[in-house]
């Protein structure tokens, strides 16, 4: 993978080039989707803006794809003299600009599905290798804590010479370790009951 198709973050740019070194454009990476605004798309299938907005219209007319889901705005950030005036922008996602490309151009339109495929597929695949590595993180930091109230515990029961002063143990390690299953519990997108588990009554 070269400089040039580097997988960015959700909501920023990767760029384009064409096999024949003609097109280069940026090209709007987010909601794990690839996003054009309609110059781009008249730069990347040589066509003009006419042309263009009539095959959209027809596109939209026979239901063949939903306004909604292909079409949206994204602000952006221009400057204009001295003063930077926010504008929004309207945008197509890749189901639009790869039946725009079959109309217009589709030799321009497979090149450029080739590209996106694997362009999404890389970032499905680096997405999930991050999280992988963040789960193992976590597991690995919650294993330790509970290694490391273990041997509290043990060193603390060997000092322990009243039945109170062992009660002050086990509640403090008891909240400590409810702590930790909290934590897993956000970690798994699963607080929400965990809360419920562990609300008492006032």
């Amino acid at each position: 993978m070269t400089e040039n198709d580097r997988i960015p973050s959700k909501g920023e740019i990767v760029i384009y080039t064409d096999p024949d070194g003609t097109v280069q454009t940026d090209v709007r990476l987010e909601a794990e989707t690839l996003w054009l605004t309609q110059y781009q798309l008249e730069e990347l299938f040589s066509t003009d803006r006419t042309s263009l907005v009539k095959h959209i219209q027809n596109i939209l007319d026979t239901g063949e794809l939903e306004e909604g889901a292909t079409c949206a705005k994204f602000a952006q950030v221009r400057r204009e003299g001295k003063r930077q005036v926010r504008r929004d922008i309207l945008y197509y996602n890749l189901d639009m600009i790869l039946s725009v490309g079959y109309r217009v151009n589709s030799k321009r339109g497979t090149q450029f599905r080739i590209w996106a495929n694997r362009i999404l597929k890389e970032h499905l695949v680096q997405g999930y290798t991050i999280n992988q590595k963040r789960l193992i993180e976590q597991q690995s930091q919650i294993a330790r804590l509970r290694e490391s109230i273990q041997l509290v515990e043990r060193s603390l029961l060997e000092q322990v010479e009243t039945i109170d002063d062992a009660r002050k143990v086990v509640k403090v390690l008891s909240e400590f370790a409810q702590g930790l299953r909290i934590l897993d519990d956000y970690d798994h997108e699963t607080l929400e009951q965990a809360g419920k588990r562990f609300d008492r009554p006032p």
